[in-house]
């Protein structure tokens, strides 16, 4: 809060002074003190006149009005009258002998109260100039009183009495008090239905310790609130609100009370505002904010919430105390009168008066200086003060104007300071004023008059100097008016928009609305602009080319619109209220052509007037003479991205999508890394337009389908066809097609559709625009008819289809003729159409539609002459052509017919060609019972089963030799069905177990069926057999029992069956117990040793079983089998070769004489002399040769 002025006149120091604000403007205030003057000064503390009095002033008050003061003097009987709009003083006879003690205007009429210290009443008409005297109203002084709203008077006086009287003087209701009243007032409450009561209940301080309501309805529901002694004496109160009164205490307190019903009395705040005391409190509505003095300062609390202090102004100079505080009703201006006698005046809200122009602003920062600024390019404020309080401020590149009433001040801005240029008077009083660079329009009375800021430092022509609109001529009022570095724009109450070009000084452009226009706010540029009609809707103006887009969502509570000063942010702006800032857009360039489109609302701040948008950022005057700057809403993406959540992220990119500010959306974008983000992205951009940045961001995401297609667009100057593809790409086909078709190329609507198969529409844009494509188009469409059912219109189609001239393409039509023309029951045409047809696949799909529609005899006709023959085959077997059925099965491969065939002819008892149906079928059961069951050939039967490997033929063979009694057959054959178990029982039951032992042997058997026949052999003391099932079966144990229980004459096939065990198992134990049976420990009798060679053999120990072999080959050699010992060591050679062991020198030595010997004894006689090598060859033979063949070999070879 700023001090405007403070009055201390000598004569009223030492003593309280009083004053009183001039209602309703608050222009003037009266002051007196103790030299019987009253002093009137206006807003800015200048002396506008004075009253002289005959003694001390005792009471004065301003009409409702604020035209006339009424002030009342000690020592006199008259009422002085001063007149603000003539500043003339005049003195009224109150016809009263007894001196004054009171006086009050009324709230609503022209009635002023006059009261008398022996409590006598009079009652001035101001209107009629009646005054009525009421003699005796009260017996004493009255003191205090109050009009009501509705023109009664309530006063109070020393005879401790409420009188309430109508406006006559006439007393309606009165009341005794117990204490003499003080401050009385009227107030307006509510009862518990929310009914008001103004004007029914009086409060009034008694005996400065409690306050009495005095109900006017309900006198015996009247209270008297009584507060702590704590608090001290009431110094004063007031009402605000609805139904609360706040009171001050001497002690520093104040304290709010409610006088709801419900709570009548309750204090629901109280604040120790101050340690020593409080002398005042002043409230003003218009605000919403309490004042309170005391202890040398002012606190100022806003009454929403009563916690919130806004101010606090420390008066230390003002050491004996402060006394009463009082605003102006407008709030503008609050007024402190002291202890010592002085007065001090503060600015507590401006009148918000602020222009811009580009990034310039000129705002109201006292009532008589205004401050320049130009916060966007960093330029130190300028503070200008000026002669006036002004009623209209206005800034241009390089001139500031404020003004009132008909005059304007203009001061030139320069670089070393400010410099008044002139004041200009104008034909009326100016509701305001544009600038720009050279030229000023001022709008008064329905006229603009336009005129040079400094003609005399420019040289132009006499007529370019000024000019007054609009022309006599033009019988019109203009309500509204703008202007730029180009054009002077204005509105007119006949809707009419007229732009006046200043560098030809002529109109050039004009707009004609329905009804007037009351607002219009061009940007920067001038090439657009916003204007409110008198419906207040909103509406963006483009003279390029002539067109008006209605604002959406346009609040008719809405002050002003701004446009957004940023160069790279064009067509946004904002529309603001009291309360929100709401931001649109108006995209130029789109799709959809140009549009409007509310982006979201910012809530302001309370008593913020918007001056300036630059970059999201609105710099805001606000009352108290500062600026402010709010961020929208829209724009949060503009602040730190650090730490900032996916969600708050993809909520920015919408915002950046929306504003089209493409290169903040591609960081956000790379910051969320997200697919489905970018996409959007790239769509917007299409939308927009913007195919260059679209090319950008399809190829970050690797779409390179779309990069190709808009690459080969690019550069396309139609606007219509360049929009037409990119609404193709964004799946928009009806705006496409309408934007080809008002391209310079409508032809490729034809092409869409066509590529989209939306054949009705392309056959509707084929008429107009290529005739030629009607029979392809038709064609195609055709066939999506016939696919979805249509097949009236598919027929039609495929008719128009026909040209005569494309032979592949009319034989397609042709095609969908004959079929449209079966399904719509023409069923002669469709056939012999199909049968005429050379397409193959044509008298398919007619045979499968006549099959459907049950027409065997056509559908197979068309079949076999399509030479689908098992088609053919099929549909005669349907209607039991048997004959046809036959002729056709040398062509027929499929088995289903065979089988079909073959179960008529076995039906027919002609079970040979049934037979050979049922082989070309694969139907080997059939074929397999057939041979048994008919035609009585087992053997042939039998083979099938060998052949084919049939379960369950193999099921009826075995049965069938069953029933001959031939069980060893009967087992086979189950066991090659898999009917193992069977196959055990039938061959227990027959003593047939070697034979289902044989079978199951060389098939894939399981363990349990292996145990099964060994426990059988077990049971019958054939150990041998048992032995052999139990190997089988992996129980090696038992296996090995039983090889060794086996008699002699099963000797040897067991004793190999045991080695084959005990290789198997790799069982220490199993292998000790035959190497026992081999030497003969358990019965005495060693065996062969050959055994115990395949014993380590099989063991793989294959160095016994060379020590072994040796010992062996050693007996065989003794007993003269050279060729049994040579080939035992050569198997063990070869073995112990393929193991990688080393082969015993005895080994070696051994299989060398006995293949020596082997050499010798086949080599055959030979000439004589050929011999000699043979002859030598003995000598070492006879060494290693047995006794037995020793003379033999020498005999032989002496022969030789």
């Amino acid at each position: 809060m700023k001090r405007v002025f403070s009055l201390l006149e000598k004569n009223w120091l030492g003593a309280p002074i009083q004053f009183t604000w001039q209602k309703t403007s608050g222009n003037y205030l009266a002051v007196t003190g103790a030299d019987h003057i009253v002093r009137i000064f206006d807003r800015h503390g200048q002396k506008r006149s004075e009253i002289n009095l005959s003694g001390n002033c005792v009471a004065m008050d301003w009409d409702k009005d604020g035209d006339i003061l009424a002030v009342v003097a000690e020592k006199s009987n008259c009422i002085y009258l001063w007149d603000a709009n003539t500043n003339k003083t005049s003195q009224l006879e109150s016809g009263m002998r007894d001196q004054m003690s009171f006086l009050l205007w009324s709230k609503i009429g022209s009635f002023l109260a006059v009261g008398t210290v022996k409590g006598n009443l009079l009652i001035y008409n101001r209107q009629t100039s009646r005054k009525i005297p009421i003699i005796g109203k009260h017996t004493k002084r009255i003191t205090c009183g109050c009009w009501s709203t509705e023109n009664l008077l309530a006063l109070g006086g020393e005879d401790k009495l409420i009188t309430v009287s109508n406006q006559e003087g006439d007393t309606i209701k009165q009341s005794p008090l117990k204490s003499e009243p003080s401050n009385m007032q009227f107030s307006t409450t509510r009862n518990d239905d929310r009914t008001s009561t103004a004007g029914t209940l009086i409060s009034v301080v008694l005996g400065k310790r409690s306050l009495f309501l005095f109900n006017l309805n309900q006198p015996y529901n009247s209270i008297d609130l009584e507060f702590k002694q704590s608090y001290g004496n009431i110094v004063c109160y007031s009402w605000y609100g609805d139904g609360y009164i706040m009171v001050g205490f001497s002690y520093g307190i104040f304290v709010v009370i409610s006088t709801h019903v419900q709570e009548i009395g309750l204090e629901i705040f109280q604040a120790y505002d101050y340690k020593d005391n409080l002398t005042s409190i002043a409230i003003s509505q218009t605000l919403n904010k309490a004042a309170t003095c005391g202890d040398n300062c002012i606190k100022i609390h806003g009454l929403a919430e009563l916690k919130d202090m806004y101010a606090i102004i420390n008066l230390d100079d003002e050491i004996k105390g402060l006394s009463t505080l009082s605003w102006t009703d407008d709030g503008q201006l609050l007024a402190l009168s002291t202890q010592r006698g002085s007065l001090h005046v503060f600015l507590t809200k401006l009148p918000i008066l602020g222009d811009a122009c580009s990034t310039r602003i000129a705002y109201l920062t006292s009532l008589l200086e205004v401050t320049v600024a130009n916060p966007v390019e960093g330029e130190l404020p300028i503070t200008v003060s000026v002669d006036v309080e002004p009623n209209f401020v206005a800034v241009g590149l390089y001139h500031l104007a404020v003004g009132m009433n008909n005059r304007a001040w203009f001061y030139v801005l320069g670089e070393n300071g400010v410099k008044k240029l002139k004041d200009v008077e104008y034909l009326g009083t100016v509701a305001s004023v544009c600038l720009h660079s050279d030229y000023a329009a001022a709008l008064f009375e329905g006229k603009v008059q336009l005129h040079l800021i400094e003609s005399e430092l420019l040289d132009t022509q006499e007529e370019r100097e000024t000019r007054l609109f609009p022309a006599v001529d033009d019988k019109c009022r203009i309500l509204c008016h703008a202007l730029t570095g180009d054009f002077l724009i204005y509105g007119t109450d006949t809707g009419v928009i007229q732009y006046f070009y200043i560098e030809n000084w002529q109109f050039v452009n004009d707009y004609r609305h329905p009804v007037s226009v009351k607002r219009i706010f061009p940007d920067p540029n001038g090439t657009t602009l916003v204007f409110i009609d008198e419906k207040s809707d909103g509406f963006v103006y483009c003279p390029v080319n002539d067109a008006t887009y209605e604002i959406p969502d346009f609040s008719p509570t809405i002050k002003g619109v701004l446009w957004e000063n940023w160069p790279l942010d064009k067509g946004v702006f904002i529309a603001y209220d009291d309360d929100k800032a709401y931001t649109y857009v108006f995209h130029r360039n789109t799709i959809q052509g140009s549009k409007v489109i509310l982006a979201d609302g910012t809530k302001i701040p309370f008593s913020h007037k918007p001056l300036l948008l630059y970059n999201g950022e609105l710099t805001c005057q606000t009352q108290s003479g500062q600026i402010n700057n709010v961020y929208l809403d829209t724009h949060s993406f503009l602040n730190n991205l650090k730490d900032v959540g996916p969600n708050e992220l993809r909520q920015m990119l919408t915002q950046t999508l929306v504003l089209k500010r493409f290169s903040d959306a591609w960081e956000l974008c790379t910051i969320l890394n997200d697919h489905d983000a970018w996409n959007e992205l790239g769509r917007e951009c299409l939308h927009h337009m913007d195919v260059e940045f679209a090319i950008r961001v399809y190829r970050a995401v690797g779409n390179v389908g779309m990069v190709m297609s808009l690459e080969q667009i690019k550069g396309i100057e139609d606007n219509n066809l360049l929009a037409g593809h990119l609404a193709m790409f964004t799946n928009d086909f009806n705006l496409a097609q309408d934007l080809y078709l008002a391209s310079s190329c409508p032809v490729a609507a034809l092409e869409m559709r066509r590529d989209l198969q939306h054949w009705d529409s392309a056959l509707q844009l084929a008429k107009r625009l290529a005739p030629d494509q009607i029979p392809l188009i038709s064609k195609e469409y055709a066939i999506q008819l016939e696919f979805t059912g249509d097949y009236v219109n598919a027929l039609a189609h495929y008719e128009k289809g026909i040209t005569g001239e494309n032979k592949e393409h009319d034989e397609l039509c042709l095609a969908g003729v004959a079929q449209m023309s079966i399904r719509m029951g023409d069923i002669r045409r469709g056939v012999n159409q199909a049968l005429k047809h050379p397409s193959r696949v044509l008298k398919r799909d007619c045979g499968a539609i006549l099959e459907n529609m049950k027409q065997y005899s056509e559908a197979a006709q068309l079949y076999e002459k399509g030479l689908y023959y098992d088609k053919a085959a099929s549909v005669y077997i349907r209607y039991k052509n048997w004959a046809k059925v036959g002729e056709l099965l040398p062509h027929v491969s499929s088995p289903k017919i065979y089988l079909q065939y073959a179960k008529a002819k076995e039906a027919d008892g002609r079970y040979k060609e049934a037979v050979v149906a049922y082989e070309n079928a694969k139907q080997w059961n059939s074929v397999i019972r057939i041979y048994l069951d008919h035609l009585n050939n087992p053997e042939k039967a039998v083979s099938v089963v060998r052949e084919t490997q049939s379960l369950d033929g193999a099921k009826m063979v075995a049965r069938f030799f069953l029933q001959l009694g031939d069980y060893g057959s009967a087992i086979q054959f189950l066991v090659m069905s898999k009917c193992n178990n069977e196959a055990f029982t039938l061959a227990q039951q027959h003593n047939k177990m070697e034979i289902y032992a044989d079978i199951i042997g060389s098939e894939n058997t399981t363990n349990e069926d292996y145990q099964s026949i060994a426990l059988y052999f077990e049971g019958e003391k054939r150990h041998f057999q048992a032995g052999k099932f139990f190997l089988l079966c992996g129980q090696y144990s038992r296996a090995l029992k039983h090889f060794l229980k086996c008699p002699s004459s099963e000797n040897n096939a067991a004793i190999e069956m045991a080695i084959e065990t005990v290789g198997q198992a790799k069982d220490e134990l199993l292998t000790s117990q035959l190497i026992d049976h081999l030497m003969g420990e358990s019965d005495g009798m060693p065996k062969d040793a050959k055994y115990l060679f395949r014993l380590y053999m099989a063991l793989k120990q294959y160095r016994e079983a060379a020590r072994t072999a040796i010992i062996i080959a050693r007996e065989e050699q003794s007993a003269g089998n050279y060729r049994n010992a040579h080939d035992l060591l050569f198997s063990m050679y070869a073995e112990l070769k393929s193991q990688k062991i080393k082969i015993p020198s005895e080994m070696a030595t051994n299989l060398m004489i006995l293949h020596s010997y082997i050499l010798v004894k086949v080599r055959p006689s030979g000439a004589l002399g050929q011999n000699l090598p043979g002859a030598l060859g003995t000598v070492g033979v006879c060494s290693g040769a047995s006794p037995l063949d020793y003379s033999d070999l020498l005999v032989l070879h002496i022969v030789e």
